[in-house]
């Protein structure tokens, strides 16, 4: 197949090499230029414009940091007939409506869940819905970057929908762990026991270890950044909003997420939500 990759950030790249790697020709774009040039030398063809990217495409994957991205992209840029548009970026419901209605090639929802190291391994877990045609299309390219995929139906943005209610679990993780290792500085004990005494039982899902640890250490390299992690929170509560439901909870996480990106701490992993309580 000829795959278009548009967006080669953080998760793009991995699954441009990954998608190489399964056998596909693989053209590569990104809006700055330096981010995808290193990939000419792992078997992508990194091209200078989104058009050249998706010419003679078999399928177009957009990966890239939200719903205005994505669009501006897309809009007025034509797709090879007999083409099909995977949208593996996370945008939210209203984003993913206009994306699903401008498109004029069979459209999939696929957003992704998982970080850096999930993405280089090739083990995302890809949540599909759409055209089933379309997205028996896709089949080869979610097998080259994900360890799962899961058929979320015909309806052109479930998957987006599913993508949101696990991102609103994952961040109320996030802003339990930064509070309780907080808490543990602030009590005087020793935050690497606390992980230690979880680890393994029912309340110890190992991501809590792997985000402890790195705010422990304060050890932030990006595998998802705070900034995006702010985003996605404010993409589930104007889904909730719309469904009539108020979620305190998730209102309060996300006012705390940005305030560690307006702390600085944006382009650093989201265990740097941590700072944001800790004291300045």
């Amino acid at each position: 197949m000829i795959v278009a990759i548009l967006g080669t950030g953080i998760m793009g790249a991995p699954m441009a090499r990954n998608v190489a790697a399964a056998g596909h020709e693989v053209r590569a774009w990104n809006r700055s230029a330096e981010r995808a040039a290193p990939l000419s030398e792992q078997g992508v063809t990194v091209v200078e414009s989104p058009q050249e990217a998706v010419a003679g495409a078999d399928v177009v994957v957009t990966m890239l940091s939200d719903g205005e991205a994505v669009e501006s992209v897309m809009d007025g840029l034509e797709l090879p007939r007999g083409s099909v548009w995977a949208q593996m970026s996370t945008v939210g419901v209203d984003a993913t409506a206009r994306l699903s209605a401008m498109a004029r090639v069979p459209f999939v929802d696929a957003p992704v869940l998982g970080t850096r190291a999930p993405a280089e391994q090739g083990k995302l877990i890809v949540l599909a819905s759409g055209d089933p045609a379309a997205r028996e299309r896709c089949a080869p390219v979610f097998d080259a970057v994900g360890a799962r995929i899961v058929d979320l139906g015909d309806e052109p943005d479930a998957s987006t929908r599913m993508k949101l209610v696990l991102n609103a679990w994952l961040l109320a993780l996030i802003e339990g762990l930064s509070e309780s290792i907080a808490l543990a500085d602030g009590l005087g004990v020793e935050p690497a026991k606390f992980l230690e005494i979880i680890d393994g039982g029912p309340i110890g899902p190992p991501y809590a270890k792997i985000k402890g640890e790195m705010m422990i250490e304060r050890n932030y390299e990006p595998s998802f950044t705070l900034a995006l992690a702010a985003k996605d929170a404010g993409l589930a509560l104007a889904a909730a909003e719309a469904a009539g439901l108020e979620l305190p909870a998730l209102r309060a996480i996300r006012d705390q997420l940005e305030r560690g990106v307006e702390q600085g701490h944006g382009d650093e992993d989201m265990a740097a939500a941590v700072e944001a309580i800790r004291p300045r």
